[in-house]
């Protein structure tokens, strides 16, 4: 680089350094997460030297995903903005144990997956682009022919055989088999230390930051407390996320004093389906949800929100299923999904709307030749919710709703962000007195270039039908003194320095 070219970079590298010193980013939890969550079979076939009697066409077979084929879709991944990802079983599996919670070994990976080295290489390739992998764990049952139910000596390891009569019988619950399949005797301490042997295994060796724990419920609360204490020892920051699907909030969080961290948050899941599948449904709830969860659970913040999974009917086929725009419903749900409290939990397939119905049709082969118009616009979400701490860890204040026309407000320390969303099939307005976002301000549209200055006494923020946006609060634009002061004070420090140079260049001669 010559003398000059490094000269007239000074007051540049000068200004820039002024800017990273001011934003100072603040440390990283898991309520800042977004999870991309991965059915390892039917994502992405990288290794076909692995493909043992693989069947695409029999949606009950083994279809090829394996590690490789996610490892190759780590930059699709992390292009999309997602900070984690949550993996089915990989655990050797009986057959057509594609799923994962069929499980033969506890200590082996499937063969179709691949190896426990490709796996971890694959947590390595993950961690190199700050991706943290979240491993599903299933502790409350085997598969059908598990080997230890021909084993003498394992024979007090199983509840009865019997299946679960009454939903409303935690006993039954626990100790009942959940679809015919073995279920494990927790309150025996060979199967107790067994099952916390194993997961503390899978940590060390392999390196993962996190379970997803499968049937939650059906497990006593007595294990878990010990399975929380046991793993959270192995790895500081360890996160135990847990599948409790009940209705009830106050039944899901009764399982936080178990040492579980966080649940996917079921008890939103289906109200949002029902409102966002369709317009014309009322946002209002959204709120009071909210502060229903605050009261609920410790730490609201930490639940997992998420529009479809592999359990349950796609979100694409729920809004097919109502004569709806697929890429115009998902854009409004996904919206509120990365704008409001909450983790932000999405199943592969769903950036593509991919359709499917009931197990196992929900469970589709991932494509990446599809449109790529909801990746982009899951892309810019994830970018605003890195961005703005408000979106990650604000409160969430309703400032107006009607007709499906809904502005909330959230804040943290002193950025204030609006999440607007009309879910109307109409037009709408909301229009908010100033005192309730702030006067001599402008709302700044994140997802386009709008802007919505104050009329007098109020902020009016129209919306098309079907559409949301996310909005920063800002200072009203007009000239940036600070701004200004900064750049003439950059150049006079550059002014000073060339005479300096120019003078002992002089002294030099």
């Amino acid at each position: 680089m010559s003398r000059k070219i490094f000269l007239l970079l000074i007051p540049f590298l000068l200004f820039y350094s002024f800017q990273v010193q001011a934003d100072e980013k603040e440390e990283q939890s898991w309520q800042d997460e977004m999870i991309y969550f991965i059915m390892v079979d039917r994502f992405n076939n990288g290794d076909t030297s692995n493909d043992y009697e693989v069947n695409p066409n029999d949606p009950y077979a083994y279809h090829g995903g394996d590690f490789k084929g996610i490892i190759d879709q780590l930059e699709y991944i992390d292009d999309m903005g997602f900070t984690a990802i949550w993996l089915t079983p990989i655990v050797k599996n009986e057959e057509k144990g594609y799923h994962g919670y069929w499980t033969e070994d506890f200590y082996d990976v499937e063969e179709h997956f691949g190896t426990i080295e490709e796996f971890k290489t694959l947590v390595d390739e993950a961690h190199k682009r700050d991706i943290k992998v979240i491993l599903d764990l299933v502790v409350n049952h085997t598969g059908y022919n598990h080997p230890w139910l021909v084993e003498t000596d394992k024979q007090d390891w199983f509840h009865e055989r019997k299946d679960i009569t009454n939903w409303e019988n935690q006993e039954d619950v626990e100790n009942g088999q959940l679809l015919g399949l073995p279920d494990l005797a927790h309150e025996n301490p060979d199967v107790e230390k067994y099952l916390l042997d194993m997961a503390k295994w899978w940590i060390t060796e392999t390196d993962i930051d996190g379970y997803r724990l499968d049937t939650v419920k059906h497990v006593p609360k007595s294990f878990w407390e010990k399975f929380s204490k046991e793993v959270k020892s192995v790895k500081e920051d360890f996160f135990l996320i847990g599948e409790v699907w009940h209705n009830d909030p106050r039944y899901v969080a009764a399982y936080g004093e178990t040492g579980i961290d966080a649940f996917v948050d079921y008890p939103l899941y289906e109200k949002l389906v029902d409102t966002f599948k369709e317009p014309d449904k009322r946002l209002d709830w959204l709120h009071k949800i909210w502060l229903r969860n605050q009261a609920f659970y410790e730490n609201p913040y930490l639940l997992g929100t998420f529009l479809d999974n592999h359990d349950n009917i796609r979100f694409t086929r729920e809004i097919i299923q109502e004569r709806q725009n697929p890429e115009t419903r998902l854009k409004l749900a996904l919206t509120y999904l990365y704008g409001a409290p909450g983790i932000p939990i999405v199943y592969y397939g769903t950036e593509i709307a991919l359709d499917g119905g009931n197990d196992p049709d929900n469970r589709r082969m991932m494509s990446f030749r599809a449109d790529k118009v909801i990746i982009d616009y899951i892309s810019k979400l994830a970018e605003i919710r890195k961005q703005y701490p408000s979106l990650q860890k604000g409160d969430f204040e309703i400032l107006f709703e009607e007709k499906g026309m809904a502005v909330f407000k959230r804040t943290y320390k002193d950025e204030t962000t609006i999440l607007a969303i009309n879910n109307s099939s109409s037009t709408m307005t909301a229009n908010i007195q100033s005192d309730k976002i702030g006067e001599g301000k402008e709302l700044r549209a994140l997802l386009n270039d709008e802007l919505i200055r104050t009329t007098q006494e109020s902020y009016n923020i129209s919306m098309d039908r079907e559409t949301s946006n996310i909005f920063e609060v800002h200072e009203k634009t007009g000239l940036n003194w600070k701004f200004i002061a900064a750049i003439i004070g950059v150049w006079i420090v550059f002014g000073l320095f060339i005479v300096f140079v120019k003078r002992r260049a002089k002294r030099q001669k």
